[in-house]
């Protein structure tokens, strides 16, 4: 991945995050090279170089992107996962009238002019994009320029990553290239366990308590996690408990009318009810395990950060090229087959040597690849 040949693929990322693209790129197999990385984002930008030290990263507003720049890359693949928010349910939705949808607009009116050698194209967005005037757009210009593509509305949950994050992915390539993908991905489950602490606080637990979705060391399953993590609790991610579910269910009897006593509050807080942490976050949503964030990047950061990003794991599965088509799938069960006990105990061990940003940030020792 860090040389170019004759057969490497090059790639622009755009809208390139915390590199959540880039990881996906390499976990395909791809013999691909991310050639640029644009954003705008300070704050995430720091985090990409960071674990991409070497990559050629652009402090970029992508609306001042032409097309003589792009092809003067000769690039063979477009990734991008371009702003959300004009389409996200819990926003306006004022799609192609929001500001924030002008740099994707630009780049429409720039493929047409792009030269041949670009013929594969990955793109990401929030579930709701699909019905928008924007995805419209984009599927109108695709077909004007002798793309054929594919839509996907996928979600971790559906690989056995116990995570929920529903999100639109439209993969395309430049015909006579065609797709072929399998009827199945053959993906086993796996367990994954927590460790350390971020306690939910009183007030929290007080006002809050009903709106959590609680999740233990034997879920399969956990909520999307989006930027207001531990910030807002309805709807924003899950959070952990290692109690078993018949303590919960107990705690849980009070009325959930009547105003939470003290008694009451002193039975929340023996369950240890706690936000995942951003490296937990992080591995849920298939970051590798050397994924890490720079030390001056505050934890209300990372979790914006990690919320307007994607997960790796499914990305690795969709590549416009035919590569992984051709693999084989079944070596993803044994590495990704792990016991509760089994990972418990890895990071016990990891614990006592971490010296990492924050005594709280213990990595997830998850493997994904």
């Amino acid at each position: 991945m860090n040389s170019l040949n004759s057969s490497t693929i090059k790639v622009l990322e755009l809208y390139s995050g915390i590199g959540g693209m880039n990881y996906a790129l390499r976990g395909s197999g791809i013999s691909g090279k991310v050639v640029a990385a644009m954003d705008i984002n300070t704050t995430a930008n720091k985090v990409y170089q960071h674990n991409f030290p070497d990559e050629n990263l652009l402090q970029r507003n992508i609306q001042a992107l032409t097309a003589e720049e792009i092809n003067s890359y000769g690039i063979d693949m477009i990734l991008m996962s371009p702003p959300c928010q004009p389409f996200t349910r819990v926003g306006l939705k004022k799609d192609v009238s929001d500001s924030r949808t002008c740099s994707f607009l630009h780049l429409l009116s720039i493929f047409p002019h792009l030269n041949s050698k670009w013929k594969y194209l990955l793109l990401e967005n929030v579930k709701g994009f699909e019905n928008s005037e924007a995805c419209q757009l984009l599927l109108t210009t695709l077909e004007q320029i002798n793309f054929c593509y594919q839509q996907f509305i996928l979600s971790p949950s559906m690989f056995s990553v116990p995570n929920t994050r529903h999100r639109y992915y439209l993969i395309a390539k430049r015909r006579p290239l065609t797709f072929i993908f399998p009827v199945q991905l053959g993906v086993t489950d796996r367990a994954l366990t927590y460790f350390e602490k971020f306690l939910i606080n009183d007030k929290t637990l007080k006002k809050h308590a009903w709106l959590m979705d609680i999740v233990g060391p034997n879920s399969r399953r956990s909520c999307c996690f989006t930027k207001a993590y531990s910030h807002y609790v309805e709807g924003t991610g899950s959070v952990f408990c290692s109690k078993p579910t018949e303590i919960i269910a107990e705690v849980f009897k009070f009325n959930r009318n009547e105003e939470i006593n003290p008694e009451q509050l002193q039975l929340l807080r023996s369950l240890e009810l706690r936000y995942f942490t951003p490296q937990e976050v992080a591995r849920l949503m298939c970051f590798p395990d050397d994924f890490s964030f720079p030390p001056d990047i505050t934890i209300k950061q990372m979790y914006r950060l990690l919320g307007n990003s994607i997960n790796v794991f499914v990305v690795t599965l969709l590549s416009p090229t035919d590569h992984n088509m051709q693999r084989d799938y079944a070596h993803i069960r044994d590495d990704r087959c792990i016991t509760v006990h089994e990972i418990t105990t890895k990071l016990a061990i990891e614990h006592s040597a971490v010296q990492e940003m924050n005594e709280n940030f213990v990595p997830f020792g998850i493997p994904v690849y």
